[in-house]
Parts: structure tokens; sequence; C-alpha cells
């Protein structure tokens, strides 16, 4: 099996094992119901999850209109945000089982758009895909002009994590892919091949720019930490910075672009010298201490910053074609 086969692989794989609790002020039975164990897939919606949740919990519910959503230690969870995604981001020491808290009333639509279950997300999903396509290919007619069909069944395979059938509609979204000293031996149109975006060489033998769509979502937190298990709870989403940004990727002929330039290329006030700890005088006599990045995850998997971004693409991109990255960060002090 080709090395990026085996990525594709543990992505669609990826899984977090969840334990859900049904909300004490929506307990109308006695005693109360135990925790439902679920696995849930890294690369879906939290309310994909819905069907296997609500039979478990339907005798203990009051009656009304249900309007579901989760919780993490009270944070709602942002139902559109992949849920491999959500752990990574929202546990920087890892918590197995995951525990969360499921409502069926009170939707808190002040922090959550409106959810309408596996509708809402297809919906995101495609729409996050032409948005891929976009940025990639510069249109999203490939996208656009896939029949009902076709896209029944590339949203389908996502749901049941079917990568066969995914890779088989692969080629007719024509996404293109990035070459690297990892996977320069694949085949350019080997379906596994396919991560990343539209590169080209020009006349003098130099790859020209690749746009790679990237989401960042990036934690600040304003202590600084020697253990995972010291990062302090999250209260709020406003703690929490989120950029919808595309990678300029620029390949160049003895330089290797890293997944550090990636980043500091979204938040280059972490970049360079500029992203150290050692205290620095300001103008008006005040000591400041400079930023630093303090933890990259991506699929689940903390990663180097020296680590090719080229191979990062092409191995751990999310189906819709983004490259979800969570960041926590020790803010700058002063």
């Amino acid at each position: 099996m080709a090395a990026n086969e085996e990525a594709m692989k543990y992505v669609w794989e990826g899984a977090i094992p969840l334990q859900i609790h049904l909300h004490k002020s929506e307990v109308a039975s006695h005693p109360a119901p135990p925790p439902a164990l679920v696995l849930a897939p890294r690369i879906g919606y939290l309310p994909l999850l819905v069907p296997l949740i609500k039979p478990y919990f339907k005798d203990s519910l009051p009656p009304g209109e249900d309007s579901i959503w989760f919780d993490y230690k009270g944070v709602p969870l942002k139902w559109y945000i992949p849920t491999g995604v959500l752990f990574d981001l929202l546990c920087a020491e890892p918590e197995r089982p995951w525990n969360l808290t499921i409502h069926f009333r009170g939707y808190p639509s002040n922090v959550l758009i409106p959810c309408e279950g596996e509708d809402s997300a297809k919906w995101n999903f495609v729409n996050s895909l032409k948005e891929a396509a976009y940025i990639i290919n510069g249109n999203c007619k490939n996208v656009m002009n896939m029949s009902q069909s076709d896209q029944e069944d590339l949203w389908t395979s996502v749901m049941n994590g079917d990568l066969d059938a995914y890779t088989r509609l692969l080629p007719k979204l024509k996404m293109g892919n990035i070459e690297d000293e990892f996977s320069r031996k694949e085949s350019l149109s080997s379906p596994v091949s396919r991560q990343g975006g539209g590169t080209e060489i020009d006349v003098a033998g130099q790859v020209k720019t690749a746009r790679i769509p990237v989401r960042l979502y990036v934690r600040s937190v304003s202590q600084n930490f020697e253990n995972l298990e010291d990062v302090p709870e999250i209260d709020t989403w406003d703690e929490i910075s989120y950029m919808n940004r595309p990678v300029e990727f620029l390949k160049e002929k003895g330089k290797c672009f890293t997944l550090r330039d990636a980043i500091e290329s979204l938040l280059p006030e972490y970049s360079g010298d500029r992203a150290q700890t050692s205290g620095e005088e300001e103008a008006d006599g005040s000591q400041e201490t400079r930023g630093e990045i303090k933890l990259v995850r991506i699929q689940g998997i903390e990663l180097k910053l020296e680590i090719p971004f080229s191979w990062v693409v092409n191995n751990l991109m999310n189906p819709e074609f983004y490259l979800h990255i969570s960041v926590l960060v020790i803010g700058p002090q002063r």
C-alpha cells in the first residue's frame, strides 16, 4: 500500500470514543439513564450521531419539540466543525472517552447557527467543498457540474466512512495535487494522491504558487505551561480565533516549505524572531514577552513544525479538501 494511501486510510478510520450524558435538567425518568457510548468518526459531524443517540434517551425525555445540541463542560459545540477538530481544539490533554452532554431543549441560538440534522451537515459539507474548489482551481464548476446522484454518493461515502466509494468519485472533482519528496513516485493521476491544489511548472522548471484551503483554529492562553494537563479549561468560544484563509504555497528549488512556514504566513505575529519567550524592553520601559506556538494538531497528530507542508496537505486533508489546523499559543504578555 502506498504511503499516502495509508495516511488517507488513517484519516478516514480515525475515531473518538464519546460518552454522551443527557443534561440533568432534561431527565424525565427515574433513575436517570446511564451515558451513551458512541465511537464518533473524526471526519464526521456531531449531528450525524443523533440517529444513534436519540433512541437511547427517548424514554427519558420530557414531551416537547426537540432542538438537539451538544456541549463540553458548558461550552456549546459548533456542529459544523468536524468532530475530530473539536476534540483536538478543546482537549489540550486528550480525554478518552470524551465526555459530552446532549441537550434536546434550549438551543443556544446566540452561539450556534441553526441545525436541521443531516441536511444541515450535508449543506455545510457541499458548501465547504465548493469553497475549497474555488481556492484551488479559481472556480467551483467541477463541483457544480457533478450530477445530483454523484453529489449524494460523495456525501454518503463521507457519512459512512467509505473511502473506496469516495476515491472512485474524486476524478470528477479534478482538484489537483502537490508533489513532495515523500510521494513524488506516486502517479499524479492516482486518486489517493489527489489532495492539495493547482500547481503548475513554469518555463524555468519552477513550481508556481498553489493555494491551499486552510481553516486555522487558534486558542491563546495567558500563562506558560510544562504539561498539557496544566492548560486551563476553555470557558467560551471568545478564547478561540478562527481563520478561513488559503495558504499561498510556493515550492522553490532547493527549499522546503514547511508547516512552520504555512502557519507563520497566517500568524505573522508568531514568525521568526518575533515569536520568542525572552523578555524585551519596550520604549516606555515596560517588559514584553513575545508569544509562542506551543502545540499544533492535525487529525489528532501533534506535528513538528519542520515537517514539509506538502506532505501534510497530501495526507491529512479532510474530505471537503480543507486542511484543519488546531494551534495552541501563549499570547504576548506585558
